[in-house]
Protein backbone atom coordinates (compact mmCIF):
# COMPACT_ATOMS: atom_id res chain seq x y z
CA UNK A 1 0.00 0.00 0.00
CA UNK A 2 1.26 3.41 -1.07
CA UNK A 3 0.93 6.05 1.54
CA UNK A 4 -0.15 9.50 0.13
CA UNK A 5 1.59 11.64 3.14
CA UNK A 6 2.76 15.64 3.52
CA UNK A 7 6.71 15.87 3.55
CA UNK A 8 7.65 14.32 7.46
CA UNK A 9 9.62 17.77 8.25
CA UNK A 10 6.48 19.48 7.27
CA UNK A 11 4.25 17.56 9.53
CA UNK A 12 6.82 17.81 12.23
CA UNK A 13 6.69 21.97 12.15
CA UNK A 14 3.42 21.94 12.68
CA UNK A 15 2.92 18.96 15.31
CA UNK A 16 5.27 21.13 17.15
CA UNK A 17 3.98 24.77 16.80
CA UNK A 18 0.76 23.57 17.25
CA UNK A 19 1.65 22.05 20.70
CA UNK A 20 3.21 25.52 21.60
CA UNK A 21 1.34 27.85 19.58
CA UNK A 22 4.28 29.46 18.83
CA UNK A 23 6.83 29.08 15.66
CA UNK A 24 9.61 30.24 18.75
CA UNK A 25 9.14 27.65 20.52
CA UNK A 26 8.81 24.82 17.79
CA UNK A 27 11.90 26.00 16.45
CA UNK A 28 13.98 25.68 19.76
CA UNK A 29 12.51 22.18 20.20
CA UNK A 30 13.24 21.40 15.97
CA UNK A 31 16.51 23.00 16.20
CA UNK A 32 15.60 25.43 13.45
CA UNK A 33 14.95 29.08 13.15
CA UNK A 34 11.37 30.41 13.29
CA UNK A 35 11.56 31.28 10.10
CA UNK A 36 11.75 27.92 8.77
CA UNK A 37 9.32 26.67 10.91
CA UNK A 38 6.88 29.13 8.99
CA UNK A 39 7.69 28.10 5.73
CA UNK A 40 7.39 24.72 6.38
CA UNK A 41 3.82 24.91 8.09
CA UNK A 42 2.91 27.37 5.17
CA UNK A 43 4.31 24.59 2.60
CA UNK A 44 1.83 21.90 4.35
CA UNK A 45 -1.03 24.39 4.18
CA UNK A 46 -0.73 25.30 0.59
CA UNK A 47 -0.31 21.23 -0.25
CA UNK A 48 -3.15 20.68 2.14
CA UNK A 49 -5.32 23.39 0.43
CA UNK A 50 -6.04 24.65 4.04
CA UNK A 51 -5.40 27.57 6.75
CA UNK A 52 -4.45 25.41 10.13
CA UNK A 53 -3.37 28.61 11.91
CA UNK A 54 -4.53 31.87 12.22
CA UNK A 55 -1.55 34.29 12.87
CA UNK A 56 -2.33 37.50 14.78
CA UNK A 57 0.00 39.86 15.63
CA UNK A 58 2.44 37.79 18.67
CA UNK A 59 -0.09 35.17 18.56
CA UNK A 60 -0.83 31.47 17.05
CA UNK A 61 -4.25 30.07 17.14
CA UNK A 62 -5.12 26.79 15.28
CA UNK A 63 -7.82 26.66 12.68
CA UNK A 64 -10.52 24.27 13.19
CA UNK A 65 -8.98 22.38 10.39
CA UNK A 66 -5.65 22.38 12.31
CA UNK A 67 -7.68 21.18 15.79
CA UNK A 68 -9.14 18.49 13.87
CA UNK A 69 -5.74 17.38 11.88
CA UNK A 70 -3.65 17.64 15.20
CA UNK A 71 -4.74 14.52 17.18
CA UNK A 72 -3.87 12.27 14.55
CA UNK A 73 -1.05 13.83 13.66
CA UNK A 74 0.63 13.32 16.92
CA UNK A 75 -0.43 10.25 17.49
CA UNK A 76 1.28 9.00 14.60
CA UNK A 77 4.46 10.55 15.68
CA UNK A 78 3.69 9.04 18.81
CA UNK A 79 3.86 4.98 16.60
CA UNK A 80 6.57 5.83 14.67
CA UNK A 81 8.86 6.62 18.19
CA UNK A 82 7.28 3.15 20.05
CA UNK A 83 8.16 1.22 17.02
CA UNK A 84 11.72 2.71 16.11
CA UNK A 85 12.20 1.98 20.34
CA UNK A 86 11.70 -1.50 19.86
CA UNK A 87 14.23 -2.01 17.71
CA UNK A 88 16.51 -0.99 19.94
CA UNK A 89 19.31 -2.69 21.72
CA UNK A 90 19.01 -2.47 25.45
CA UNK A 91 20.50 0.64 26.42
CA UNK A 92 19.86 2.47 23.10
CA UNK A 93 16.63 4.50 23.97
CA UNK A 94 18.19 7.20 25.74
CA UNK A 95 16.32 9.37 27.78
CA UNK A 96 17.79 12.68 29.57
CA UNK A 97 16.53 13.87 32.32
CA UNK A 98 16.94 17.58 34.01
CA UNK A 99 16.62 18.02 37.78
CA UNK A 100 16.47 21.56 39.31
CA UNK A 101 19.09 22.09 42.23
CA UNK A 102 17.50 21.97 45.29
CA UNK A 103 16.95 17.98 45.07
CA UNK A 104 19.53 14.94 46.23
CA UNK A 105 19.59 12.81 43.18
CA UNK A 106 20.14 9.92 45.51
CA UNK A 107 16.36 10.14 47.05
CA UNK A 108 15.36 9.13 43.46
CA UNK A 109 17.14 5.82 43.61
CA UNK A 110 18.32 6.19 39.96
CA UNK A 111 20.99 3.24 39.98
CA UNK A 112 17.99 1.32 40.75
CA UNK A 113 16.08 2.54 38.34
CA UNK A 114 18.50 1.60 35.40
CA UNK A 115 19.14 -1.35 36.81
CA UNK A 116 15.13 -2.10 36.58
CA UNK A 117 15.02 -0.50 32.82
CA UNK A 118 18.13 -2.00 31.60
CA UNK A 119 16.21 -0.58 28.25
CA UNK A 120 16.28 3.16 28.96
CA UNK A 121 20.23 4.67 29.13
CA UNK A 122 19.31 7.14 31.75
CA UNK A 123 21.55 10.36 31.55
CA UNK A 124 21.01 13.37 33.82
CA UNK A 125 21.49 16.87 34.07
CA UNK A 126 21.75 18.99 37.55
CA UNK A 127 21.28 21.57 37.57
CA UNK A 128 18.29 22.14 34.90
CA UNK A 129 15.22 24.29 34.34
CA UNK A 130 12.88 24.92 31.36
CA UNK A 131 15.24 26.70 29.27
CA UNK A 132 17.26 23.60 28.86
CA UNK A 133 14.11 21.53 28.31
CA UNK A 134 13.03 24.17 25.61
CA UNK A 135 16.25 24.10 23.99
CA UNK A 136 16.05 19.82 23.74
CA UNK A 137 18.56 19.43 25.72
CA UNK A 138 16.90 17.48 28.54
CA UNK A 139 13.75 15.16 27.27
CA UNK A 140 12.12 15.56 31.10
CA UNK A 141 12.24 18.05 33.81
CA UNK A 142 11.70 18.12 37.71
CA UNK A 143 11.05 21.89 38.21
CA UNK A 144 10.35 23.52 41.16
CA UNK A 145 7.13 25.58 41.05
CA UNK A 146 6.59 25.02 36.81
CA UNK A 147 2.74 24.02 37.16
CA UNK A 148 1.94 25.34 33.82
CA UNK A 149 3.74 26.08 30.33
CA UNK A 150 1.98 25.83 27.18
CA UNK A 151 2.74 22.61 25.15
CA UNK A 152 4.06 20.77 27.98
CA UNK A 153 2.06 18.28 30.53
CA UNK A 154 3.21 19.42 33.85
CA UNK A 155 2.25 16.98 36.91
CA UNK A 156 2.97 17.58 40.27
CA UNK A 157 5.42 15.08 41.77
CA UNK A 158 4.59 16.23 45.85
CA UNK A 159 1.47 16.70 47.75
CA UNK A 160 0.71 19.38 49.93
CA UNK A 161 0.75 23.68 49.73
CA UNK A 162 3.37 25.77 48.16
CA UNK A 163 5.36 26.02 45.26
CA UNK A 164 6.02 22.24 44.92
CA UNK A 165 8.22 20.04 42.46
CA UNK A 166 6.74 19.12 38.85
CA UNK A 167 7.62 17.02 36.35
CA UNK A 168 7.48 18.58 32.97
CA UNK A 169 7.34 16.88 29.48
CA UNK A 170 6.67 17.85 25.87
CA UNK A 171 3.04 16.94 25.28
CA UNK A 172 4.13 14.90 22.06
CA UNK A 173 6.61 12.71 24.13
CA UNK A 174 4.74 12.76 27.08
CA UNK A 175 3.15 8.77 26.98
CA UNK A 176 6.39 7.66 25.11
CA UNK A 177 7.33 4.33 26.92
CA UNK A 178 10.70 5.40 28.71
CA UNK A 179 8.85 8.90 30.32
CA UNK A 180 5.93 6.63 31.28
CA UNK A 181 8.75 4.24 33.06
CA UNK A 182 10.39 6.92 34.61
CA UNK A 183 6.61 8.55 36.03
CA UNK A 184 5.52 5.09 37.43
CA UNK A 185 9.06 4.87 38.95
CA UNK A 186 8.51 7.95 41.02
CA UNK A 187 4.94 6.57 41.41
CA UNK A 188 6.62 3.76 43.35
CA UNK A 189 8.93 5.15 45.27
CA UNK A 190 8.94 4.49 48.92
CA UNK A 191 7.67 7.05 51.80
CA UNK A 192 11.02 7.17 52.90
CA UNK A 193 12.76 8.38 49.96
CA UNK A 194 11.02 11.71 49.17
CA UNK A 195 12.23 14.82 46.88
CA UNK A 196 12.02 17.06 49.32
CA UNK A 197 10.17 16.76 52.33
CA UNK A 198 7.42 14.95 51.36
CA UNK A 199 6.43 11.84 49.53
CA UNK A 200 7.18 12.08 45.83
CA UNK A 201 3.90 10.76 44.07
CA UNK A 202 1.83 12.59 41.30
CA UNK A 203 -1.04 13.95 42.07
CA UNK A 204 -4.11 14.17 39.53
CA UNK A 205 -1.74 13.64 36.69
CA UNK A 206 -2.64 13.41 33.43
CA UNK A 207 -2.45 9.64 32.19
CA UNK A 208 -2.41 8.23 35.52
Amino acid sequence: MTYALPPLNALRAFEAAARHLSFKLAAHELHVTPAAVGQQVKALESRLGVQLFERLHKQLILTAAGRSYLPGISEGFRHIAEATSQLKPPGAVQLHLGVHGGIDLRRLELAEFRSAHAEIGLRVLQPAGLHELVEGKVDLLIARGVSHHPGYRCERINEGAGVGDWLIAPEGTADCPEIISFRAWLRALPAAKPLAIRRPRLVGGVGS
